[in-house]
């Protein structure tokens, strides 16, 4: 490769094309129109403080109709995705963790932590339509279209519970053997999640209902996020052990360890620009890049904000949102509560928006 098409490729300016032969032209055309930030040069574009009360958990972005959903402990706030405005709210979602979406069914669920159910609503009216039981504990949830169904990762359980994403009823339980965190569907019938305390990744055929796989994710410890790239069929793991497990996701081989921030809780990956991202409570938004299907590069660590761990990813867009809020001094230590949590100060939850 030339030295000119090599600066072109690392985002440097290219050089006249008359000094090019015709073949190194092309061949520089392709690299230089590579996806827009893909060097991970993200900055702040927008903070708006979206007060309201609750505190917060997953987050999602529904790009086509272009509204973001944010978890509120009780309820959902529901924003445009370009105005940043609050355009609605699903209230009774009774310790609320994270929604998913089924546009083709024109559905979304909430998974309702403290009371053991789904909530279902319309996507245009936000309307209530209904709710369906899950095992105890449903923490992440995700929709997979090959099955048609929509999956609770049941954290106290240990299981997760299989909900027809049209009728709205139960289809099945199955047993993960752990605690599990978040989940990916790949689309084509299988769904991975995170075993928090086995350190492990499983793979579930979302059609039988039954754990295929079970991996290893050391050196990951206690992962939490997860996101996955469908087309060239790998998995990020967020570890709280500071590093994002990158693994095969047919063979369960990890295939590199980059470092994050600390106290990750959501993963993201941007197929638009093969961006990986790692939201950290430590305040960091870390950006890896899949530069080929065996090597992945970390290209930058982003100052957020303080307990902003949480994020949706605009597919549109490529801009990444994130939510927190100011913080109170920590309670003092009891023995029912050893490490008690600093408390949101009342009406200061905040709403960031990065982008290229």
């Amino acid at each position: 490769m030339s030295q000119q098409v090599m600066e072109c490729a690392r985002g440097k300016p290219c050089m006249s094309a008359t000094i090019l032969a015709m073949s190194a032209f092309v061949a520089t055309i392709a690299i230089c129109a590579r996806p827009l930030a893909a060097d991970g040069d993200y900055h702040l574009v927008k903070k708006l403080v979206l007060g309201g009360e609750g505190g917060w958990d997953y987050l999602i972005c529904d790009s086509d109709a272009r509204r973001l959903y944010i978890s509120r402990g009780s309820h959902v706030m529901v924003v445009d995705a370009d105005t940043y405005a609050v355009v609605g709210d699903i209230p009774g979602t009774d310790g609320v963790h994270g929604i998913a979406l089924a546009p083709e069914f024109g559905r979304g669920f909430t998974s309702d932590g403290r009371s053991n159910t789904v909530t279902i609503f319309d996507l245009k009216s936000l309307k209530v339509l209904g709710t369906a039981p899950t095992d105890e504990g449903p923490d992440a949830i995700v929709y997979d279209p090959a099955s048609k169904r929509v999956f609770t990762l049941n954290g106290r359980a240990g299981t997760a519970t299989a909900i027809d994403a049209e009728t709205g009823k139960p289809a099945g339980s199955i047993t993960l053997g752990g605690r599990p965190e978040y989940a990916a569907a790949d689309g084509e019938g299988h769904i991975y999640n995170n075993l928090e305390d086995k350190s492990e990744i499983i793979q579930i055929d979302s059609r039988k209902l039954t754990v295929t796989a079970r991996w290893p994710l050391a050196p990951c410890e206690s992962p939490s996020g997860l996101a996955i790239d469908k087309e060239h069929r790998r998995l990020f793991a967020g570890c709280h052990s500071r590093v994002m497990a990158i693994m095969d996701a047919d063979t369960g081989k990890v295939l590199a360890t980059p470092s994050i921030g600390q106290g990750v809780d959501a993963n993201r990956f941007d197929p638009g620009t093969q961006l990986a991202f790692s939201s950290n409570g430590d305040g960091t938004l870390t950006i890896v890049h899949e530069d080929s299907l065996e090597k992945f590069a970390p290209v930058a660590s982003v100052t957020t904000q303080r307990g902003a761990r949480t994020m949706a990813l605009d597919l549109k867009t490529h801009r990444v949102f994130l939510v927190t809020a100011e913080f109170g001094p920590a309670p003092a230590h009891t023995p029912e509560q050893p490490h008690p949590r600093p408390q949101m100060v009342p009406g200061t939850f905040t709403l960031l928006v990065f982008g290229p």
